[in-house]
């Protein structure tokens, strides 16, 4: 069986980030399972068009926004070869793939990007955006099987009209933790950390704000932030604006061991993130037993994080800068929070979801 996975990004893409970790893990699943698999995204800097890694063939082209059009005119036009299953991954907007093949189609989404649009594109942009996403996608894909990462996601997607039994859970695994970060310790003085992509919706002025509002509790306390992404500039200025630039450190793109060095060596995990599917540095925070405060309107956090055991879910900023000084000031409740996130982290799998996912996929293409 040939899986074409359609996703806008990459790993290795610098802008790359959860959603598409868990896309190269279902695609790795499946090629261990004996399925031919090829991943279809944006070409960019950091890896060549075109490459197979760990049996996965990559075909990277086009930018951010034409990769839509440039995937489907090539699976249109079978550039991709005999396709028996079409992966298609929607970050806000899909590929169009139902239009464009006989196979069947299984949609992947990790969250639904209501509260996304007007903040990345408001106006008009946000409100077609949202109308593709809300009234077009469901319509062109109501034959179609989905597959979320959260039960949060799936009530989400059932308030938009789809049918409840076409939606499977398959959650976030864990990884392991690289050789080179196993030495890492947790630092002397007090750290916060965030991780992912530099853009708007992660919403990263709320931890500068938390670090800017604690400083006189906490004096050397310091952040950092790493991931890349378009909004580094403004980040930038806002951490100037609060008077701690010197107390924040922007890692840029880093590779595994460094990520997994920053989160053992931090006290607290901020995810203060508008929307999350799941979360994934949570699980990945957790095995370094560090816990994580997010919040619960993002969703997926809801399941990451068992509140108050393995983190803490709270609803405003205030509330966050809140949380976040007492995870910073009280040790036992740090280690409490701590040992429950390290557990969670240990609770979920990648074998196991990617057993899951290929069940999905080889019942899609029989069944169709």
């Amino acid at each position: 069986m040939h899986v074409l996975f359609c996703n806008w990004r990459d790993t290795r893409n610098p802008e790359g980030g959860g959603s598409e970790h868990y896309v190269e893990q279902m695609a790795r699943g499946l090629v261990e399972r004996g399925h031919r698999v090829t991943i279809a995204c944006a070409e960019h800097d950091a890896a060549p068009r075109d490459e197979v890694v760990d049996g996965v063939r990559f075909v990277r082209r086009g930018s951010r926004l034409d990769v839509y059009p440039r995937v489907f005119t090539r699976l249109l036009t079978r550039r991709f070869g005999t396709v028996d299953v079409v992966v298609d991954v929607q970050n806000g907007l899909p590929f169009f793939t139902r239009w464009a093949t006989r196979a069947p189609v299984v949609v992947l989404l990790h969250h639904v990007h209501r509260e996304q649009w007007p903040v990345v594109h408001p106006g008009l942009v946000g409100r077609v955006g949202w109308w593709i996403e809300s009234r077009l996608s469901p319509w062109m894909y109501r034959r179609s099987r989905y597959v979320t990462v959260s039960s949060a996601t799936r009530h989400e997607l059932v308030d938009l009209g789809i049918d409840r039994d076409r939606i499977e859970v398959v959650h976030n695994g864990t990884d392991s933790v690289p050789a080179a970060a196993h030495e890492a310790a947790r630092s002397t003085t007090p750290r916060m950390c965030v991780l992912g992509r530099l853009v708007p919706h992660k919403q990263v002025e709320h931890a500068i704000d938390a670090l800017a509002d604690l400083s006189d509790l906490h004096p050397d306390l310091s952040l950092d932030v790493a991931g890349d992404g378009w909004w580094d500039a403004e980040l930038r200025e806002h951490a100037t604006r609060r008077g701690v630039a010197d107390r924040v450190r922007f890692h840029g793109f880093v590779d595994d061991a460094t990520k997994h060095r920053l989160l053992a060596e931090a006290w607290v995990h901020a995810m203060p993130s508008l929307k999350e599917g799941w979360g994934l540095v949570v699980g990945e925070a957790g095995l370094h037993g560090t816990p994580t405060v997010a919040y619960a309107s993002a969703g997926g956090t809801t399941e990451s994080i068992d509140h108050k055991d393995s983190g803490v879910l709270v609803d405003t900023p205030e509330e966050l800068t809140a949380a976040i000084g007492e995870i910073l000031a009280d040790e036992s409740w740090r280690t409490h929070l701590g040992e429950g996130a390290r557990a969670k982290a240990a609770s979920y799998s990648w074998p196991a979801s990617q057993s899951r996912f290929t069940e999905l996929v080889t019942a899609a293409a029989k069944c169709w």
